[in-house]
């Protein structure tokens, strides 16, 4: 049987070493933009509300909030090449996880679904090197909607031809992977990866 495996980026393929804060935090430094807790939440407020929506580049409209509000002269795009480098520094792929992917994607097809923008999310993925051991990659913004809408999911099916579609995530990734006729694993640690193929 084929088996088409979908796995979430965020915590499953790729770790956050430092919070969202201690990264942003960097970033206004980086420019010489003080971090104060009005800025972090003026940048927070805004990304988290361009998000949500879907809206055009969500990273640049938070670096531009944060240039009003503390009334810089700091450019928005080089802001958000900064966020980029700092957030790819602070990421790490657990070596269970590449060894596993190596091993599963001889006898599957292999797929991401992300919540964000296509470039960004690929971007993690291209610089942990890992982007071409995928057949697609499925970010939300493709879709319009995020998990758990059941879109995402289905455009994997469109894009992927298997006999079944599995998703390895966390409970908002298993709850729209469901709805879409996916079979479901949840991840529960790194442990996991060594019981994925015997789960198959």
């Amino acid at each position: 049987m084929t088996h088409a495996l979908c796995f979430a980026l965020a915590e499953v393929l790729v770790n956050r070493t430092r919070s969202d804060a201690a990264i942003l935090c960097d970033t206004l430094s980086a420019h010489d933009i003080d971090p104060s807790e009005r800025l972090l939440t003026a940048a927070t407020d805004a990304f988290r509300d361009a998000f949500a929506a879907l809206k055009p580049a969500p990273y640049r409209q938070s670096m531009a909030a944060v240039v009003a509000a503390a009334e810089s002269d700091a450019d928005p795009d080089d802001m958000v090449e900064t966020l980029r480098e700092q957030t790819h520094a602070a990421t790490e792929v657990p070596d269970a996880a590449r060894e596993s992917l190596v091993g599963l994607a001889g006898d599957n097809r292999l797929a991401v679904v992300t919540d964000g923008p296509r470039e960004w999310q690929v971007g993690k993925l291209d610089h942990h090197d890992l982007l071409e051991q995928f057949d697609t990659v499925v970010a939300s913004y493709d879709v319009g909607t995020h998990k758990p809408d059941a879109a995402p999911f289905e455009r994997v099916r469109a894009q992927v031809d298997a006999e079944e579609y599995v998703m390895v995530g966390d409970e908002s990734d298993v709850e729209g992977a469901r709805a879409a006729g996916f079979v479901t694993i949840e991840y529960d640690g790194p442990a996991l990866w060594a019981t994925i193929g015997a789960l198959l």
